[in-house]
């Protein structure tokens, strides 16, 4: 981007800062107002702020963006997550592509196009928009339904599509260029050749490496690493002739089952955020509006079709899978647009002589335009849809099967732990020390690297869908930020907390934070037991002065809770109270003293009798 002056790059950054919350705001999607933004600053534009040069060179930028995406979609494909989708993956997402690309290619055959270039056309423009798709599903709070969950199975198939695609596109070439590249049939045994070793060696040696450079507590070494990570997998996959997606997604499946995956997912996700908005700021930018002005009618007719064609076929395999109509209305309109892979494919296409530079240059307008009419449709569909029945959840699961997550898995996390996998209660353990969880590992219990005191590790242990939340952290700090951010961001997740001390808890108090336990309380009431046992009392009175103190001490905390900030008053209380509890063990000897001798009266009472 040498071409490109700060000065550009401010406006750049200005339209991607206002177009999103700008979007958000008349309720049309965040992704429309990115592409609305980059219309009017792109050289085609009110603004003409960008040459066509440049354009294209922030374009090449952002689609690391789509790289990134990739890279968190592999990090969800745990093996047993994968294993259970596998009929939607597979099934799902193959019939709709298949019966997508058909009904396409038969269009584009009627308007006499070869066969080979309408297949391959038609196959191109079956692949929806990972990127577009998932974020407007997300802003929905689509993700969690059940077509929400299918969509994303259809999506993981056509990304996943796309990569042979690309490689195999000069299958499809016809007399178009003199020069299309002949195939290779030497390159497709490399290029299977590298995704064998990449996966091998990266499942060896990425979860060492992400180990290390977590022991060292740097979390700008974590973030440098986890960028890493997918650059070096995606710069590999460009060296073999592949899709730099396909790199960084395999590095993300390779740390699926990883102990740091929550932790990487966190350091990603704002890049990906980012270059995600300028992403499809740069789309909207590369919008030929020139062309979209000359060719209007048959820009606007073939979206319609695409739209119309994916959106019928999704709603029918939806009805196969079980959604209501509404669910699956919502699954085809959401993935009805074309997508970021078609770009590839086109250009693919061109340089293996498979489509025409206007055929090109037209299919890119009318994926665009396919783009920037999903969200509004989808707003238009909720708002005639008004009231009707809501979507269906994904599962309909039992009361007894929700998530519970421990924030800190040290000796008091990992008694929790324990009692939690005995009863079956699932569970999401952090902690920020990488040693613990590679030692507890070690021992078969399982946890995850996170600093539990950012608010992104929490989300990516989906807090927000938990049961409760265990807070047993060491440091009193986090701890507290923890809380008042789940307090204040999930009020109904009830926070089971451990306190270190007595000021610890009372300042849990002032989060709103009532079910705390103080870590060495009940121990140090369990071992006064034993001492009083081991000095003669018998059971029942060290059970009554055992019990004494607790009430008196928790009713202590109590109150000391109202002036525990004023040391000079705690202190007196602290004297005063000394005196008090000595008090209260006096009289219940003499209570104890005054029932003993009433029994043994009625004893002697007895036996006169």
């Amino acid at each position: 981007m040498q071409d490109v002056q700060l000065s550009s790059i401010a406006v750049l950054l200005a339209a991607v800062a206002i177009a999103a919350p700008l979007a958000r705001t008349l309720g049309i999607g965040t992704v429309l107002g990115y592409l609305a933004a980059g219309a009017v600053v792109g050289p085609f534009g009110l603004g003409g702020l960008f040459s066509t040069g440049q354009a294209k060179e922030i374009l090449h930028l952002a689609e690391f963006g789509v790289v990134l995406l990739l890279f968190l979609i592999g990090l969800e494909l745990r093996p047993r997550r994968l294993w259970s989708m596998r009929g939607a993956i597979f099934g799902l997402g193959g019939a709709q592509v298949v019966i997508s690309a058909l009904l396409l290619a038969a269009l584009a055959m009627a308007l006499a196009l070869p066969w080979k270039s309408a297949l391959f056309m038609g196959l191109a423009l079956a692949l929806s928009s990972t990127a577009f798709a998932l974020q407007v599903m997300e802003e929905n709070g689509e993700l969690t339904t059940k077509h929400g969950r299918l969509g994303f199975a259809v999506l993981l198939f056509q990304d996943l599509a796309a990569i042979p695609l690309i490689a195999l596109a000069p299958l499809f070439a016809v007399a178009f260029v003199a020069d299309a590249p002949p195939i290779d049939f030497f390159a497709a045994v490399k290029t299977i050749g590298v995704i064998v070793a990449v996966a091998c060696i990266g499942w060896l040696t990425l979860d060492v490496f992400v180990r290390l450079v977590a022991m060292t507590r740097v979390r700008e070494a974590m973030t440098a690493a986890a960028l890493l990570t997918v650059v070096t997998a995606a710069a590999i996959m460009q060296w073999a002739g592949v899709s730099a997606s396909l790199g960084a997604f395999i590095a993300g499946a390779l740390l699926a089952e990883s102990s740091y995956r929550h932790q990487l997912e966190a350091d990603i996700q704002p890049f990906e955020g980012l270059l995600l908005g300028l992403f499809f700021t740069a789309i909207g930018m590369s919008l030929d509006l020139d062309l979209l002005v000359a060719k209007w009618k048959e820009v606007l007719l073939f979206a319609a079709i695409l739209v119309a064609v994916k959106t019928i076929v999704l709603y029918g395999l939806g009805r196969w899978q079980g959604l209501n109509g509404r669910g699956a209305r919502r699954l085809g309109l959401s993935l009805s647009q074309g997508g970021e892979f078609a770009f590839v494919l086109f250009a693919a296409g061109f340089s293996a002589g498979v489509l025409t530079r206007d055929t090109q240059s037209l299919l890119v307008l009318v994926v665009t335009v396919s783009m920037a009419a999903t969200p509004l449709l989808l707003l238009l569909d909720g708002r005639l849809a008004g009231k009707a029945t809501p979507a269906q959840p994904y599962d309909t699961l039992p009361e007894n099967t929700g998530h519970v997550v421990i924030a800190g898995f040290g000796r008091y996390g990992q008694i929790v732990a324990r009692v939690l996998r005995a009863r079956k209660i699932p569970f999401t353990a952090l902690d920020i020390s990488a040693e613990q969880v590679e030692l507890v590992k070690r021992f078969g219990s399982e946890a995850f690297f996170g600093d539990v005191s950012r608010p992104d590790i929490l989300e990516a242990a989906k807090i927000g869908d938990a049961r409760a939340f265990v807070l047993a952290i060491d440091d009193v700090e986090a701890s507290l930020r923890t809380a008042e951010f789940v307090t204040s961001r999930w009020p109904n997740v009830p926070i089971y907390a451990r306190a270190r001390n007595r000021n610890h808890a009372h300042r849990y108090l002032d989060l709103g934070v009532t079910l705390i336990q103080r870590e060495t309380f009940l121990s140090a009431l369990e071992t006064t037991k034993q001492l009083l046992k081991g000095l003669g009392y018998s059971e029942r009175e060290t059970e009554r002065t055992v019990q004494t103190f607790r009430a008196h001490d928790e009713r202590r905390l109590a109150e000391d809770y109202k002036h525990y900030t004023d040391m000079e008053k705690m202190q007196a209380k602290a004297r005063s109270d000394a005196a008090t509890l000595e008090n209260l063990f006096e009289e219940d000897a003499k209570e104890t003293a005054a029932a003993n001798a009433a029994a043994k009266a009625s004893e002697r009472a007895r036996a006169a009798e």
